[in-house]
């Protein structure tokens, strides 16, 4: 990251520093410690550098049961981070792994960092709770206030809304937890100009609507840096090359320009010939004006309509680790996952993308026979 970029105007750590091993391997204290090494190393390279850190789901122990309520992972941790957090910060990450700062120490601009952990559904200590630790009131009011001062919003978050688009039906939030995450975008979406998350380790994106099917805002899903195979059943190809990413901004209304993204390729590594270099550049190579959601809502119009396109996001969704072909049956599960973060309509768009492509199908055969083919921010 210091040889791409040694002056980031901030850093974004959306979590999961922990490697994803049994609960009996690990224990608080590795965890802390291991979050400790990670948070001293990043101090060390970036010393005057702004971080704005996240838990992840095995930023915790045991792994994803981070509760709704103050604990001694969040005490520890909030020490951790004092040099990064202000006072008051410390203490709503104390109450629930959240807090917001001004983005930047600069006026009109705020970061608001979640802990989506507690709306994981392998969480099973906030399952039958309404809203754990508050933070959807608490995120309300953040979002309300921010409005009435005129402030543009960034959010940070680990765990994602929606489906994973490797397995089809994968859904990382309990239902009432993903509906209103929902309600929370699309009420204060004028004010929300970017949203960062992680969790998969592939590199995606989300979109949110309005009730007009009108863009309004997109989550970028950034790839992990740890070149780790999913243990999900059913998952094919579930690794990723490591990558990381710096987003370009407009300083002035913190509309997204670009992103571009590095990775190490391990092939070329383990033959001794190891060094980072650019992926691609999203403008460049979707042939779009810019990252706002108008733009994100063409990339994927572009994926879900052209096979070119489609297989160009596949490989860039591994980090160029898999190089297969992306079929029919794979397109409809990207599509579906990145168009529809809402349940029900994720599952309307399953049905009728396939029924589209049985008939598109239907039709080819037909014709044949009378005729005997996604932590680092740059300023802009």
């Amino acid at each position: 990251m210091k040889d791409i970029l040694p002056n980031p105007d901030f850093i974004v750590w959306t979590g999961d520093d922990t490697p994803h091993v049994p609960n009996q391997n690990l224990g608080e204290e590795t965890v802390l410690r291991i979050i400790g090494n990670l948070t001293d190393i990043i101090s060390e390279v970036f010393p005057g550098t702004k971080v704005y850190s996240a838990l992840g789901n095995h930023d915790y122990h045991p792994k994803s049961q981070l509760p709704g309520g103050p604990s001694y992972m969040y005490n520890k941790t909030a020490e951790m981070w004092k040099h990064w957090l202000d006072l008051e910060s410390r203490e709503t990450f104390k109450k629930g792994g959240y807090y917001t700062e001004k983005l930047r120490n600069r006026t009109g601009f705020r970061m608001l960092v979640l802990n989506t952990n507690l709306y994981y559904d392998s969480n099973m200590l906030t399952q039958n709770d309404e809203d754990p630790a508050g933070q959807f009131s608490w995120a309300d009011g953040v979002l309300a206030q921010a409005a009435a001062s005129k402030e543009k919003v960034y959010i940070i978050g680990h765990v994602p809304p929606g489906t994973f688009e490797k397995k089809r039906g994968k859904h990382w939030y309990r239902p009432q937890f993903n509906t209103r995450y929902l309600e929370l975008i699309q009420k204060h979406h004028a004010i929300i100009m970017g949203q960062f998350f992680g969790h998969h380790h592939t590199d995606a994106f989300r979109m949110f609507y309005d009730s007009k099917d009108s863009p309004i805002s997109t989550m970028f899903l950034s790839p992990g840096v740890t070149p780790w195979e999913t243990t999900l059943p059913g998952v094919k190809n579930g690794a990723n090359n490591p990558g990381i990413r710096i987003f370009e901004y407009d300083t002035q209304t913190l509309l997204v320009q670009d992103v571009v993204t590095y990775y190490l390729n391990l092939t070329h590594a383990n033959a001794g010939r190891d060094r980072w270099e650019k992926e691609y550049r999203l403008t460049e190579s979707f042939q779009v004006a810019d990252a706002s959601p108008a733009s994100m809502h063409q990339v994927l119009e572009g994926i879900s309509e052209d096979s070119c396109r489609l297989q160009q996001y596949y490989r860039f969704n591994s980090v160029n680790f898999d190089l297969s072909g992306c079929d029919e049956g794979c397109r409809v599960d990207h599509v579906c996952a990145t168009r529809e973060v809402d349940f029900h309509r994720y599952e309307r768009c399953l049905a009728t993308k396939a029924a589209g492509a049985s008939l598109s199908g239907s039709l080819l055969s037909i014709l044949g026979m009378a005729v005997s083919i996604l932590f680092v921010f740059a300023q802009e």
